[in-house]
């Protein structure tokens, strides 16, 4: 059997701050892998040979551990290797048989400690080789929101950001060397800050709305102007009911064929922080707007692929949901997409048109499922009252394909 490899935790503070088990295992050890700032703070005791990461890491990983095999080896993390380090990527690497964790404080823990705050009661959001939009969508009156930073810049950054969403009465702190002898807090507001930071960082957010801030809230149906679009959009009422029938599960991936302004698959991301999903829009304009709107309301890693339907659909990942907005009639669109799901899988198809409807009912025919009409009406002023301005009916399929 390889032998196991031992992933340390080390904190700011170093070799000082290490529990007997991690000294006996670094100790132990034939060869230390970690950042250079990580092996720097290994003391003079651990006779192991020292070997920096390269960059990219992730696609050199197997290669050195191939390497390696047979050697007692121990790998450096920065706090808990579990919560956003090296220790995730290992696991599926080499097996999570294989490793053997000592975990030290994670930078969270510590900045909770320092702040008086319930760790559970934290919105943790990595900016740490992820978009900086999506902080966007932690933001709320009265939440508390940690950032991980990705370096000196970021704390300025995300005050611009926070300021620009509305919150810029938020009280701001950045604490800097957690757990090192120079640990240095700074405090302030996001709408006024201007404070540079060290590299070593974490952001917290004690969130506070401006006067008139615009608050969208989580749950499907945000409103049409949310977005910007030509009009190709799925209002907000069809929308709601139509998320309600795609159902999003944590960890599954849709795919919203015929994008439009990107109102569904930009929701079904934002029901759960594990939710994916690919956009697919025929327009070039379109999809660049559809990228513009999932970064303004959170959900920055939509994926968004231009192209028609089915050709576009072939080389995609395989979907655990799929929604089709657009393009029905098209030849062997609808074909493609239930042949793409697997058991279990589920898909919904809204239609306007009577040949759209058409689609659908003989859809309906053969696979079984659910249609149900929708028609919307808004009050809208007559002179000087009221009435009714009532919208195309919205014809909804829902169907699962059977396990099997």
């Amino acid at each position: 059997m390889d032998e196991p490899v031992t992933v340390v935790g080390i904190g700011a503070e170093g070799w000082s701050g290490l529990a007997d088990p991690s000294r006996d295992a670094l100790r132990a050890a034939d060869i230390v892998l970690g950042g250079p700032r990580q092996l720097d703070l290994l003391d003079a005791s651990v006779a192991a040979t020292r070997r920096a990461w390269p960059s990219p890491l992730v696609p050199a990983l197997p290669g050195i551990l191939d390497e390696l095999a047979g050697q007692r080896i121990c790998v450096l993390a920065s706090g808990n290797p579990m919560f956003f380090g090296i220790g995730t990527t290992l696991a599926r690497v080499v097996g999570a048989e294989r490793l053997r964790v000592l975990p030290h404080p994670s930078s969270v823990s510590l900045a909770c400690a320092r702040l008086g705050w319930a760790v559970e009661n934290v919105e943790l959001v990595s900016v740490v080789g992820r978009p900086l939009a999506r902080l966007r969508r932690s933001l709320a009156p009265g939440a508390r929101v940690l950032v991980l930073s990705a370096g000196a810049g970021s704390p300025v950054q995300i005050a611009e950001l926070v300021a620009a969403q509305g919150f810029g009465r938020s009280p701001m702190t950045v604490l800097e060397r957690l757990g090192e002898a120079g640990e240095r807090i700074v405090t302030g507001t996001a709408g006024t800050w201007s404070a540079t930071s060290d590299a070593l960082n974490v952001v917290a957010l004690d969130c506070v709305a401006d006067p008139g801030a615009r608050l969208l809230g989580e749950t499907p149906g945000l409103p049409d102007d949310a977005y910007d679009s030509d009009g190709q959009l799925t209002k907000r009422e069809v929308r709601a009911v139509t998320l309600a029938h795609l159902a999003p599960r944590p960890g599954e991936l849709l795919w919203d064929v015929g994008g439009g302004a990107g109102s569904v698959g930009i929701e079904w991301m934002r029901a759960h922080r594990t939710c994916r999903a690919i956009t697919l829009e025929s327009r070039p304009d379109r999809a660049e707007r559809i990228t513009a709107n999932a970064a303004s309301l959170g959900v920055p890693e939509l994926r968004v692929v231009t192209g028609t339907a089915p050709e576009a659909l072939h080389d995609l990942p395989r979907p655990d949901v799929v929604f089709v907005g657009g393009g029905l009639t098209g030849d062997g669109v609808l074909e493609t997409c239930w042949d793409a799901l697997s058991g279990g899988g589920r898909l919904v198809a809204n239609a306007v048109t009577v040949q759209t409807e058409a689609v659908l009912a003989a859809a309906h025919e053969r696979y079984g499922g659910h249609l149900v009409r929708l028609q919307v009406s808004r009050a809208e002023p007559v002179g000087h009252f009221h009435g009714w301005r009532t919208s195309m009916p919205v014809t909804i399929w829902n169907v699962e394909r059977a396990k099997q």
